[in-house]
């Protein structure tokens, strides 16, 4: 690839967009996150030194009749057939709009305690960062808000991912994604 295309696709970021009566777009935000991952947000493990931070994200105008929120990190080219989970949120409540950098991060105890982070494709709960293989190539990282119909989802912390994408995608009215890229 040619500098020039690498750097224009460092640098997009897109909404996918759900109107609503007012003809708002539904729109996810990032202070924290540009279109390249850096060392804050990178794992720290499985070969990757980065400080493993969740990206502080802001979200407005969700479509109407949202009841909660679940968040979603997903990397598609990941080597695996399925992709690979990084983040699972959910039970956020519907008055939330942000989350602080970091909230990923169980142990601080940034988010509600009724908010849900699951078990990632690493093995555990909460964050975790990109960190694909050695020169595997550019991987894209889809940070995807969900709002949803439902006030809770009836899981738990140990639930997997599929079982939560499921549900996320059974209670979606609306979401909103950036893309952020990663190679190493």
């Amino acid at each position: 690839m040619k500098k020039y295309l690498i750097t224009s696709l460092l640098t997009a970021i897109f909404s996918i967009t759900s109107w609503g009566q007012n003809n708002t777009t539904f729109t996810l935000k990032s202070s924290t996150l540009g279109g390249q991952a850096t060392s804050q947000e990178v794992f720290n493990g499985f070969g990757c030194t980065g400080e493993n931070l969740s990206p502080e994200l802001s979200w407005e105008n969700a479509p109407k009749g949202t009841k909660s929120f679940a968040i979603t990190m997903y990397d598609p080219d990941a080597p695996t057939g399925s992709g690979w989970w990084h983040w699972i949120v959910f039970n956020i409540p519907k008055n939330t709009t942000n989350i602080p950098q970091g909230a990923g991060t169980i142990k601080k105890e940034l988010l509600s305690k009724k908010v849900i982070q699951s078990i990632t494709d690493y093995g555990t709960k909460g964050y975790g960062g990109p960190c694909p293989p050695e020169g595997h190539g550019l991987h894209q990282y889809i940070i995807t808000v969900h709002a949803l119909n439902t006030k809770k989802l009836e899981l738990n912390a140990d639930t997997n991912a599929a079982i939560v994408g499921y549900y996320i995608n059974n209670h979606t009215i609306g979401k909103a994604s950036i893309v952020s890229y990663y190679q190493r």
